[in-house]
């Protein structure tokens, strides 16, 4: 067994924790894994990711299930937020009125 291995869990700039070497976020595993599925089926709905790297994820997160639910109810947070703030900014509603218009227009 290797000492002190580097995780392949790893922050990009913005602070998203992705498996190393891809786009997959660990947020992206994680809910998978809470839906039921398995590394092997994991791989297979993202194929970035190789299968050692899908039980190390699953692993990360089974060993550190504290640290990342929080660190995933943080990023729901921020997400609710950004939509909230889209909402207001750009009503659902006024969006709407100007696609009907630019269809009559036509």
């Amino acid at each position: 067994m290797l000492a002190n291995q580097p995780s392949i869990i790893t922050p990009d700039a913005d602070g998203v924790f992705r498996v190393a070497g891809t786009r997959v976020t660990l947020d992206t595993v994680v809910y998978a894994f809470r839906d039921g599925a398995t590394p092997e089926e994991i791989v297979q709905m993202y194929p970035a990711l190789e299968l050692a790297d899908a039980y190390e994820a699953v692993t990360h997160y089974l060993r550190h299930r504290s640290d990342v639910d929080a660190y995933i109810a943080e990023r729901e947070t921020a997400a609710r937020e950004v939509r909230a703030e889209n909402e207001r900014r750009f009503p659902a509603a006024a969006v709407r009125e100007r696609l009907l218009a630019r269809k009559g227009s036509h």
